[in-house]
């Protein structure tokens, strides 16, 4: 069946008439011929989680075709903390499926994602881009599924306050303009993010809306659709670069950061997930959640604690993890309750045709929609090593399929009530909690460590490095001493502003 990108938002699609996992070498060089592109720019993920960037003026195609050949030398020592300093050389080398056309520059100019290598031109292991592949690979080796994930990008925009068209506070879920200001930006970041290869579902203003001072912040969410495991982290990789680049470009802030004040909605990074085989997606069977999708989520729930490690990487993260908000403190499981950890959400099993209810001239509509369906991880948050964290996803979820009773672990964890609810306290306290400080996160990590190092996915020198690193924070007790005073948790999300 012949495909017709026509309508891609992404240019060398349009271009070449074919997805990007197709573009080969010869593909960029002839679009950088004919369409006079000036400039080359590599792009790569430090240690830090941030797109890096290094540049190439484009001279000739004999230039071009070295530099997409052989790559280039990077000093690791300056973009990973847990590399050997007599090792430090690095090569980056592109992945051309990830090409796309600069639609920040001026100049004409071409992107590519890169991956690492060593000085013996292999992978570098202690790369997060090489984790999350290798992660996969064990996965579809151990259980011959593949796993495909989306995640929903909440932020927050914080400009001057305006006296007109006010939202009360923690009114803004779908609000509509005037009442949300930058929803302009919004719609020009998710065309921007889709040109480059986002696979983007959505986007709308979310329930964050606020004012302190002269500030007015207002919480917007961009939602992908599920992708392949690994383009799903790239795509999460520049969204976050493209959101920056325009709020900076429109002289307002942009912030990923888990909380900005007490009692304020916080920022998440919800990551929804689905194992597939052959196409099809295994979490349903009979229109309802199957036993695949159940021992999956006995994975996700049993390594959770560990997993913060990777998705929850700074103080402030354990400030949004608190009860009686929409984000998760209680290690379990249900259908569409949205105070659990691992959520099953609304699904489009239901026998009754809404299409013709709604369009009555419509025909009745017999498509099963089921495949839809996806499983929901709740805690993580934009302080989130991407990477890392659906690597560590990836492994809970093959962990759970090896797990002896996993099912019966998940009906242990399943909940069907608000437990946060007085009449409920009984089945709450009956649940595992997960941590409340990057001390405490990095602990759970060193317990469960031998499952991460499992299969060669995680190596030592990372998690040992991720480890020290949370224990450097020295917050073991941060809830208790800070408690609700408003300037001292403003201090820490002050230095963790732009995190992630």
């Amino acid at each position: 069946m012949t495909t017709n990108f026509a309508l891609s938002p992404n240019p060398l699609i349009q271009f070449f008439n074919k997805p990007q996992h197709e573009f080969t070498r010869d593909d960029i060089i002839q679009y950088i011929e004919s369409q006079h592109i000036e400039m080359l720019n590599f792009r790569y993920v430090g240690g830090d989680g941030r797109l890096k960037t290094l540049n190439f003026v484009v001279h000739n195609r004999a230039q071009l075709e070295e530099i997409l050949s052989s790559g280039e030398r990077v000093d690791g020592s300056s973009l990973f903390p847990n590399i050997e300093a007599g090792n430090s050389d690095l090569y980056v080398i592109p992945r051309f499926r990830t090409a796309f056309l600069n639609p920040f520059s001026e100049i004409p100019t071409v992107d590519i994602l890169c991956s690492f290598y060593n000085k013996d031109g292999n992978p570098f292991e202690g790369s997060p881009e090489y984790i999350l592949q290798k992660a996969h690979l064990a996965l579809q080796e151990k259980t011959s599924f593949d796993f495909e994930v989306m995640g929903e990008l909440e932020y927050y925009v914080i400009s001057e306050k305006e006296p007109y068209f006010v939202t009360d506070n923690q009114k803004g879920y779908h609000e509509s303009s005037p009442f949300t200001k930058w929803e302009d930006l919004r719609r020009e970041a998710m065309l921007a993010i889709a040109s480059i290869g986002g696979n983007i579902k959505y986007g709308h203003s979310e329930v964050g809306n606020f004012t302190v001072g002269n500030l007015e912040y207002e919480q917007n969410e961009i939602e992908f659709k599920p992708s392949k495991l690994e383009e799903a982290a790239d795509q999460l990789i520049i969204a976050k670069w493209a959101l920056r680049t325009l709020a900076h470009r429109y002289g307002v802030t942009v912030t990923f950061a888990p909380k900005i004040t007490v009692g304020r909605a916080g920022s998440g990074l919800h990551i929804h997930t689905r194992l597939m085989k052959e196409g099809k997606n295994q979490m349903v069977e009979n229109g309802k959640i199957s036993d695949t999708a159940k021992k999956a989520i006995a994975g996700y729930l049993s390594l959770s604690k560990a997993l913060t490690a990777f998705g929850n990487t700074n103080p402030t993260s354990y400030f949004r993890l608190v009860p009686h908000q929409e984000a998760p403190t209680n290690i379990c499981w249900g259908d569409r309750n949205r105070s659990v950890l691992v959520r099953v959400p609304l699904g489009w099993s239901g026998q009754n045709d809404m299409l013709k209810h709604a369009n009555p001239l419509e025909s009745k509509n017999n498509k099963d929609f089921s495949s839809k369906q996806t499983v929901e991880f709740r805690c993580p948050d934009g302080s989130a090593d991407i990477y890392l964290l659906l690597a560590g996803l990836t492994i809970a979820a093959r962990h759970g399929l090896e797990m002896d009773k996993a099912l019966d672990y998940a009906e242990k964890t399943y909940v069907d009530v608000n437990i946060f609810e007085k009449e409920h306290q009984e089945k709450a306290s009956s649940l595992d909690q997960l941590p409340i400080s990057c001390w405490n996160s990095a602990d759970e990590l060193a317990a469960q460590k031998e499952i991460f190092l499992q299969y060669n996915v995680f190596d030592n020198r990372t998690i040992d490095g991720i480890i020290s690193k949370l224990k450097a924070y020295n917050d073991e007790n941060i809830r208790e001493e800070i408690g609700n005073d408003e300037e001292r948790i403003l201090e820490l999300v002050d230095r963790f502003f732009h995190c992630g």
